[in-house]
């Protein structure tokens, strides 16, 4: 099984193009090639096939081996995976995935693909939406969320997916994220858990560490910097096109007024590989055992 890795801002994908749709992938197969230590490493899987919808549809595998239904770096990473194979020379590409239909417009730099900009349409804001526990019709915007600490001003969003977004002064790169993190990704709010986002403002800008559900702390998230930016304008604390900062790298987010989101960012091709006989046959083995 052939493979290319991307990152976009840090964050990162192995990518497996299946457009005769011949792979099958598992949750055990996904979770294996993500393994820093035993497999080739990352954040995901993408499996990219033929769309119902539109002419590319992308499958995704979080590291633990569980469905995610959109990632906004990883359909940045695939922009530049299709023109770089030569699966298409559109520059914007739309792209099925479980949260809808999304566009993918690649950018480009002395004739190199360079970076993405992705259509990740509007947000999800009623509790309904995102989902999370309480009224269907009502925001979760600028409330206390206790389990995460008094500290915080908290909100919801969804971008595909869910997030919570907790604002503070606290110092980011101080803070034990596998301790907090867990307990947040899992909490009976959000049925089908979520990502958490911790975010401090300074001068315009949203500097943010994030714990992905199914993944972990990443060094960036790409539907996280969209719910971060969408939650701060509503709060007041930002405008609707603002810079946000990860470990990995600076992500450009706009909420447009047409009420989609859109983001907008680097994407760097790491290497080619190729899953080996021997490496698959002993991930069989260990499952049958």
């Amino acid at each position: 099984m052939r493979f290319s890795k991307y990152h976009g801002a840090g964050n990162d994908f192995l990518m497996i193009e299946d457009l005769e749709d011949r792979i099958v992938l598992t949750s055990e197969l996904a979770a294996a090639m993500c393994d820093r230590y035993r497999g080739p490493g990352a954040d995901g899987v993408i499996r990219v096939t033929r769309g119902r919808t539109a002419p590319f549809a992308m499958e995704l595998w979080n590291a633990d081996g569980g469905r995610a239904e959109t990632s906004g770096n990883g359909m940045r990473c695939l922009g530049r995976f299709l023109i770089d194979r030569g699966l298409t020379d559109q520059r914007v590409i739309e792209v099925d995935t479980l949260a809808g239909m999304k566009r993918i417009e690649v950018t480009e730099e002395g004739g190199e693909t360079t970076g993405a900009r992705v259509d990740m349409g509007p947000p999800g804001l009623t509790r309904g939406e995102i989902p999370m526990a309480g009224p269907a019709d009502e925001r979760f915007l600028d409330r206390p969320f206790p389990d995460a600490g008094a500290q915080y001003r908290a909100a919801a969003v969804s971008m595909g997916n869910p997030h919570l977004i907790l604002f503070g002064d606290s110092d980011l790169p101080s803070l034990d994220l596998p301790r907090l993190g867990p307990p947040l990704e899992d909490h009976p709010d959000f049925p089908e858990r979520t990502n958490v986002e911790w975010v401090r403002v300074q001068d315009g800008r949203l500097d943010v560490r994030v714990w992905e559900r199914g993944v972990g702390e990443t060094l960036a998230c790409g539907t996280g910097a969209c719910a971060v930016v969408v939650a701060a304008s509503l709060m007041g604390l930002a405008g609707r096109r603002s810079v946000v900062g990860f470990p990995g790298g600076d992500l450009d987010v706009e909420w447009a007024e047409d009420d989609r989101v859109y983001l907008a960012g680097p994407v760097a091709h790491v290497f080619d590989g190729e899953l080996s006989p021997a490496w698959l046959e002993a991930l069989a083995e260990g499952a049958r055992r």
